[in-house]
């Protein structure tokens, strides 16, 4: 999926593209939007381990779903807007095979 501030997998604005699967700590945003799964705030780890933009970057085929009209706005950064590591989710246009699914309020932004 696509993260709200453009994230992909749990590679936060300004991750360098170069690296590999690694060990990240987790943003506060992440945290927050993450704990909903858990019973007890608690409990929602703050690290993760993740693909790194390289790694993903080397798949054959990426396949990204979005939803919601929360989403038109990133979906757009990160499809239209230039490439930056200030939104992760931009290195995406330079990989040959990327499918992007969404509904139409996530879309919006780019139909």
């Amino acid at each position: 999926g696509l993260g709200h501030n453009g994230h992909i997998g749990f590679n936060e604005p300004g991750e360098a593209f170069e690296k590999e699967t690694h060990c990240v700590d987790l943003t506060k945003s992440t945290i927050e939007a993450n704990k909903r799964f858990f019973e007890r705030e608690e409990d929602v780890p703050k690290q993760a381990y993740t693909m790194g933009i390289k790694s993903i970057m080397q798949a054959k085929k990426i396949i990204i779903v979005v939803s919601g009209k929360d989403k038109a706005d990133i979906v757009k950064k990160a499809f239209l807007g230039p490439v930056t590591p200030e939104v992760p989710a931009s290195v995406l246009q330079l990989h040959n095979d990327v499918t992007l699914v969404g509904d139409k309020e996530a879309l919006a932004g780019i139909l």
